[in-house]
C-alpha cells in the first residue's frame, strides 16, 4: 500500500463530489493498478482508496458545491 496524497481542488470531482482511483491526478498507469473505485470525496473533504491506501483530500480553502 502506498502512502500517497492527491491534494484537488473543487473542479477536479465530478458532478457527484468524487473521484475514481486509480487516477491519472495521483500519476497512475491505470493499465497496470487495481480496479477503478469511486470514492466520494465531497461528503467529508477526503476519501481513502481500500484498493492501495492514495488518499483524496480537497485543497485547503476548497469547498465543492454539488448539484
Amino acid at each position: 500500500m502506498t502512502t500517497a496524497t492527491v491534494e484537488l481542488l473543487a473542479k477536479d470531482l465530478n458532478h457527484q463530489g468524487g473521484v475514481y482511483c486509480p487516477s491519472p491526478l495521483a500519476h497512475m498507469s491505470i493499465w497496470n493498478s487495481h480496479p477503478k473505485v469511486y470514492l466520494d470525496v465531497a461528503r467529508t473533504g477526503q476519501a481513502k482508496c481500500p484498493y492501495c491506501g492514495t488518499v483524496y483530500k480537497l485543497k485547503e480553502g476548497e469547498h465543492f458545491h454539488g448539484h
